[in-house]
C-alpha cells in the first residue's frame, strides 16, 4: 500500500509542477486559467489519494475533499474567465507568416 501511494504522490506532485510551469508559460489569462485548473485538480486529486493510501483511517475525510475540489475547481475558474473577459482580458492569437515564393513579390 505504502508503495501505491508514494507512485500516487509522485504523480501528484509532477501534475502539480506542470500546472504551475503551465500558468508561469502561458501567453494569456485563459490559457494560465486553463493550465493551473486541469493540472492542478489532477495533480491534487493524485497527491491526495496518495496520503489516502498511506493513512487509510483518513481515506472518508479525503474523499469529501477530492469531492469539494472536483465541485468548486471549474466554478472558480469559469467565474475567473468570465471576469477577466468582461474586463477585456486579450486573447492571444498567433501572428500569421506569409510566405511568398521568390518571383511572387
Amino acid at each position: 500500500m505504502s508503495i501505491i501511494g508514494n507512485v500516487l504522490m509522485i504523480i501528484g506532485s509532477v501534475f502539480l509542477a506542470i500546472g504551475g510551469f503551465g500558468v508561469f508559460r502561458m501567453p494569456d489569462v485563459f490559457n494560465r486559467i486553463q493550465a493551473g485548473t486541469k493540472a492542478t485538480t489532477l495533480g491534487a486529486f493524485s497527491l491526495l489519494l496518495g496520503v489516502g493510501f498511506h493513512h487509510p483511517e483518513w481515506f472518508l475525510k479525503i474523499g469529501l475533499i477530492i469531492v469539494f475540489i472536483a465541485v468548486t475547481n471549474p466554478i472558480g475558474s469559469s467565474v475567473l474567465a468570465r471576469a477577466a473577459y468582461k474586463k477585456g482580458a486579450y486573447q492571444y492569437k498567433k501572428e500569421q507568416v506569409v510566405q511568398t515564393r521568390k518571383g511572387d513579390e
